[in-house]
């Protein structure tokens, strides 16, 4: 079996799954802090602080350049050009943490994923999303919605909030143009337009 086709039997159930934010009983649900309060690192080394776009949803999804779902770089740029405008903003997340499938160097990966996929939404620096070195924001994620919310792979989206708070969650196979988050996205949109 590939290393893509056992990645997805994990993901057999849980491809549908959204989660509201709501706690599951094994998660706890952490009220002092929203997505608002993290800060990532930008590949020219400046910050980039998620209080910025108080007010507006994030789609925040890590990405790998080499993984076998990178096609979803052009659905992610298709919902940038779609809902920008509107107040959406797509931030990808490059990580290496998923079987090695980010091996470009931090300026190298914006100008190939323009180059390959037209993509010309915000990307963070290289950084990590899951264990001990998972970038805060991740640790929030997962300690808030649970573990089934962290990612298992690349190109796991959550939709943040225009108040902080993450809304929903997808798991890697969900496209970024199904209607599960199209629907989601609107609705976030509503809420400020």
């Amino acid at each position: 079996m590939s290393r893509i086709g056992s990645v997805l039997g994990m993901f057999v159930g849980a491809a549908a799954l959204v989660s509201t934010g709501a706690s599951d009983g094994a998660a706890s649900n952490n009220l002092q802090t929203n997505a608002h309060a993290f800060v990532f690192d930008l590949p020219d080394g400046s910050e980039l602080p998620l209080k910025q776009f108080a007010g507006k949803p994030v789609l925040v999804v890590n990405t790998a350049t080499e993984c076998g779902f990178s096609g979803q770089f052009a659905e992610l740029q298709e919902l940038h050009e779609r809902y920008a405008a509107r107040g959406l903003v797509v931030l990808a997340v490059p990580s290496n943490d998923f079987g090695g499938q980010e091996p470009r160097k931090d300026g190298e990966i914006a100008g190939y994923c323009e180059a390959k996929y037209g993509a010309q939404f915000l990307m963070t620096a290289k950084t990590g999303v899951k264990g001990k070195n998972a970038h805060p924001f991740y640790r929030w994620a997962k300690d808030s919605l649970g573990p089934m919310a962290r990612p298992y792979w690349n190109f796991h989206k959550y939709i943040v909030g225009p108040d902080g708070s993450i809304v929903a969650w997808f798991s890697t196979p969900t496209s970024p143009t199904l209607n599960r988050i199209i629907n989601e996205i609107e609705k976030q949109l509503a809420g400020i337009n």
